[in-house]
């Protein structure tokens, strides 16, 4: 495949999201981020299309499709060729995956609207802790009825199952990992 961009040039931040910024584009890298093997252009235009009209590959049209199909081809795989993100021969209609496609997973994660606030979880979670160590500490009634032992083990493990439920979180809202992107899944628009 031949492309124009020189991957030895890292992206600035700004490149990167100025690139992904459009839909479109993130469609692109979640349908690459599936399957790492070369893909067809027209097959990449028929899943990008369903995610865009919300429907199955089955019920894309073929207007839906030639639209989505030709932007593809004149404006977004070419920009993304050029920084690097993916390599299209547009003579063969063939995108495949580079080392920054998934390099940029990082800049990917959705964040919904109604995002969990986990770091004001988290600091609940210290001060409470902190407050039962202070109120265990001067000896009140009833917390001393309970070893404190037990109080420090109810401490981490709550702690233990809020980060792994914080893990499980993330890692179900990175582009690639199901599959739909998940602004689909969570209702978020570009």
């Amino acid at each position: 495949m031949t492309n124009g961009h020189t991957e030895s040039k890292p992206l600035s931040k700004g490149e990167i999201f100025d690139l992904l910024r459009n839909q479109r584009r993130r469609y692109v890298v979640q349908y690459l981020k599936q399957d790492e093997r070369p893909v067809e252009l027209g097959d990449l235009a028929q899943q990008v299309a369903a995610w865009e009209y919300e429907t199955t590959l089955e019920g894309v049209t073929p207007e839906q499709r030639k639209r989505v199909y030709t932007t593809l081809q004149q404006t977004h795989l070419p920009k993304m060729d050029q920084a690097g993100i993916l390599t299209f021969d547009s003579d063969q209609g063939l995108i495949q995956s580079t080392d920054r496609t998934r390099d940029i997973s990082i800049y990917l994660e959705i964040v919904p609207g109604y995002e969990f606030a986990w770091r004001e979880l988290y600091l609940s979670l210290g001060a409470i802790s902190c407050a039962l160590v202070a109120a265990l500490w001067v000896g009140v009634y009833p917390l001393t009825t309970v070893p404190a032992l037990a109080w420090t083990a109810l401490i981490a493990t709550t702690f233990t199952l809020t980060a792994a439920a914080h893990i499980y979180y993330e890692r179900n809202m990175r582009l690639g990992h199901g599959e739909q992107p998940p602004e689909l899944s969570y209702g978020a628009d570009d």
